[in-house]
């Protein structure tokens, strides 16, 4: 794996380009390498598959850019073994998806939560659907080794915002161990992300980034965010761990998802983006429909948000969409709204019908990547500060507006 800073933008704010070297000894005519744009998008998945997606649609997304996914390892601890893994030849063997890279991430937000109560100095423990589990840093690499991802996280003590700072340092100290027992133990080696840790304290979050950046790492990756604290208490902390690492090395962050909580990440020099944001939206029945190109003002009537409409994102659940027969979003190159209307989705999801939920995920992760490529165009031209401070204030308007057409 290659990374290389391209552009800066007035601060901590970087477009580079990421570069992968596939391994795999496939005889399948598959590119060798890829290269992804950042700052990006990790597709999340659900045992290295989007949650609703097929594999036969995946290539209707957007390429490069939705050829990075995120998966965790603690996905597979019912079902096939490491073992099995193994001897197919790992994830890309197994799930035939050769053109596509994965990176493994212990925690995924939506099925395997930290549980930092549980977590004692042998390992990281999680709420996963198997129950509460205690993951040890060997029990940990055996899956890595098996599954041969073209990156990994190593484990992490996420602790939430309002812990002690006495649990704060705790959990950067078990992270470093836990660091240090991981590079150890693998056996592949191979494109490793040094995890970073520290609560809401700023001491702990810069020691935890300084020891991460003495390690021998292809990266670092961001933990502990999304669990508690609140948007204004998080630039001192990502600045602490950012102005300690490197600059020629990708940073990833996990529980950042909303469009200003990337906006934030990006501004602080977070290059890559796990999040569960498209999953929650899509099972939701929400798509998304903020403009792309440019962030004008163009706000919609307020009459407009009686129809399930906030300017940002559509509730196609809402009756307003029975008889809307124009795409979700007008001009948009997805599968979605190249093949589909408003009131076909609304009919699928009325009746409960999985093609609603495979369609939406089509159109959001269409959009949100699109999001991510205006943002890039934004620091290569210098104006990412001006693009961000737009966006969130178009987003303030849409809001004020929704707000006064519900008490109208």
């Amino acid at each position: 794996m290659k990374f290389a800073v391209k552009a800066w933008s007035k601060g901590r704010a970087r477009a580079g380009v990421l570069q992968f070297v596939s391994s795999s000894k496939s005889s399948s005519p598959c590119p060798t390498e890829i290269e992804i744009e950042t700052p990006a998008l990790l597709l999340s998945t659900r045992k290295g598959l989007p949650f609703f997606i097929s594999p036969d649609l995946l290539p209707s997304l957007p390429s490069p850019d939705s050829h990075l996914l995120q998966f965790s390892p603690l996905h597979f601890l019912e079902g096939i073994t490491p073992e099995t893994i193994t001897t197919i030849g790992g994830l890309h063997e197994m799930l035939g998806l050769h053109e596509f890279r994965f990176a493994a991430v212990p925690r995924d937000s939506i099925v395997c939560l930290p549980h930092c109560e549980g977590t004692n100095k042998l390992g990281a423990s999680f709420e996963t659907p198997f129950g509460r589990i205690l993951i040890k840093p060997s029990e940990y690499m055996k899956f890595i080794d098996s599954m041969k991802p073209n990156s990994w996280t190593t484990l992490a003590d996420e602790v939430p915002a309002w812990v002690s700072q006495k649990r704060n340092k705790t959990s950067v100290d078990r992270t470093v161990r836990w660091l240090d027992d991981c590079i150890a133990l693998s056996s592949k080696g191979g494109n490793i992300f040094g995890a970073i840790v520290g609560g809401s304290s700023v001491e702990e979050r810069r020691r935890s980034a300084q020891e991460a950046a003495k390690r021998n790492v292809s990266g670092y990756w961001i933990g502990g965010f999304g669990l508690g604290e609140s948007m204004d208490d998080r630039p001192p902390l990502l600045n602490a761990v950012t102005d300690s690492l490197p600059e020629q090395k990708p940073r990833q962050i996990c529980g950042l998802g909303l469009p200003e909580e990337v906006l934030q990440g990006i501004d602080s020099g977070v290059d890559l983006f796990d999040t569960t944001y498209i999953y929650h939206l899509t099972t939701g029945g929400f798509a998304l429909t903020f403009p792309l190109e440019r962030f004008v003002r163009n706000v919609s009537d307020p009459q407009l948000s009686n129809m399930g409409s906030d300017g940002t994102k559509i509730n196609l659940n809402s009756e307003v969409y029975r008889k809307d027969d124009v795409p979700i979003v007008d001009g948009c190159r997805c599968y979605t709204c190249q093949n589909h209307t408003k009131a076909y989705i609304n009919h699928l999801l009325s009746v409960n019908e999985m093609l609603a939920l495979i369609l939406l995920e089509i159109h959001n992760t269409h959009h949100y990547l699109g999001f991510f490529r205006a943002i890039r165009e934004a620091i290569k031209g210098g104006k990412f500060e001006e693009f961000r401070q737009q966006f969130i204030e178009d987003r303030r308007e849409r809001d004020h507006i929704f707000t006064a057409a519900l008490s109208a």
